[in-house]
């Protein structure tokens, strides 16, 4: 089975109201399409899991990050293949998180984290992500 090595961004901010909050995308293209996810994309040759990060969130969402943590490292099998996730946390250096591949995109608190339909791959992230908010 062929593997896919990725990385995601999970980008925490703090609201108005003092909550922390944690940025999630929807696809928008591919057979995963309308599928959220936390941000991110393929590892290229020679690349570092951070430097690849901050390299997908600037092409995807236009904005500088900087790459904190790792969070886990997912191991999932999708039926085509299998992904091999590092999720990181992040935070936004610059930049407005314009959607330039992804349909939509949403801050979501604590309690929010359950109100999208999480990629089967990430979702196994969520309740890791809950206990640290």
């Amino acid at each position: 089975m062929k593997i896919i090595r990725v990385v995601a961004a999970v980008i925490k901010a703090v609201n108005e109201s003092g909550e922390t909050i944690i940025f999630a995308t929807q696809r928008g293209y591919g057979e995963l399409k309308g599928g959220w996810e936390f941000p991110g994309g393929k590892i290229e040759v020679g690349e570092t899991p951070q430097e690849a990060l901050k390299r997908e969130i600037m092409e995807e969402l236009d904005t500088e990050i900087s790459v904190g943590e790792l969070i886990d490292t997912i191991e999932y099998d999708y039926p085509e293949f299998h992904l091999s996730m590092d999720c990181f946390w992040c935070e936004i250096v610059k930049g407005d998180l314009v959607l330039k591949e992804h349909e939509d995109a949403r801050w979501l608190t604590k309690e929010q984290l359950d109100d999208v339909e999480w990629l089967p791959a990430d979702i196994t992230l969520i309740e890791k992500i809950r206990k640290a908010m």
